[in-house]
């Protein structure tokens, strides 16, 4: 009976958690973009109506893509560069960020040919990714996901498309979710030093996929009892205001430049 006597002097040896911590913040990263994208913010940009933006984004991206006119490349360049000024700050540097990073690439990659002497076709095609991927995360940021999915059916998009769109960005923040809390409960579990942290990864991707494989069925069913035919249905409730009749002209000015 002497242990009971005994002082406990368990002292659990230092262990790093910066693999958690990052696939945490990570995670948290993810859900942080999905979850706004439903907030309101200020902005001229912000209040265009989403189907406009849309079909607008998708002419300027197909004419900067097809075009080899330097006044129109130009003009396209104005008109993107005014769609950055009336972003949020926030909002700007993520699109600058994400439309260096993808001409840089484009860059690298073109570096054989510009050495062969090709420099002035590199250099068109460098720019022209520049003006499309800043436009396609100008939409992004700009307009909320579920307004766009709303905004394909005027595209004639098929709604089986549409369906799938909303249901995959919807899972990926619950799972995403779910993910944060196996991991949260993990590094709160962990004392001491542990050795074969990174094998219990392959437990909660198990989990995850057991619990998405759950949830998936449990849609079906819900689909099912409700009567689901495969018609997908969303109410466009969009008004026509000023900024939208300012935005529509700049944007067949545009698309008649390019003609």
């Amino acid at each position: 009976m002497d242990w009971l006597f005994r002082e406990d002097r368990y002292e659990p040896g230092s262990d790093s958690l910066k693999f958690i911590d990052k696939s945490l913040m990570s995670i948290l990263k993810i859900l942080s973009k999905i979850d706004r994208l439903g907030g309101q913010r200020r902005g001229i940009l912000y209040g265009v109506t989403p189907p406009l933006k849309l079909i607008s984004t998708i002419l300027t991206v197909v004419c900067v893509s097809t075009s080899r006119d330097a006044t129109f490349l130009l003009s396209a360049g104005l008109f993107v560069l005014i769609n950055l000024i009336m972003l949020e700050k926030s909002d700007r540097k993520r699109v600058l960020a994400l439309g260096i990073t993808a001409s840089s690439f484009s860059a690298v990659m073109l570096i054989p040919s510009m050495a062969t002497g090709n420099i002035i076709n590199s250099l068109i095609i460098v720019y022209k990714v520049l003006l499309t991927v800043s436009m396609a995360n100008i939409l992004s940021v700009s307009t909320g996901w579920f307004d766009v999915s709303a905004s394909l059916k005027l595209l004639l998009i098929p709604d089986i498309f549409i369906l799938v769109l909303e249901i995959t960005l919807k899972y990926i923040y619950l799972l995403g979710e779910i993910s944060l809390n196996m991991l949260t409960a993990l590094k709160i579990r962990s004392i001491g030093k542990n050795n074969n942290k990174y094998s219990s990864i392959s437990a909660l991707m198990g989990n995850l996929f057991l619990k998405s494989k759950e949830m998936g069925e449990e849609l079906y069913s819900a689909m099912e009892c409700r009567g689901f035919t495969g018609e997908y249905k969303r109410v466009l409730a969009f008004n026509i205001s000023r900024i939208d009749a300012v935005y529509a002209i700049i944007v067949l000015a545009l698309t008649a430049a390019y003609f």
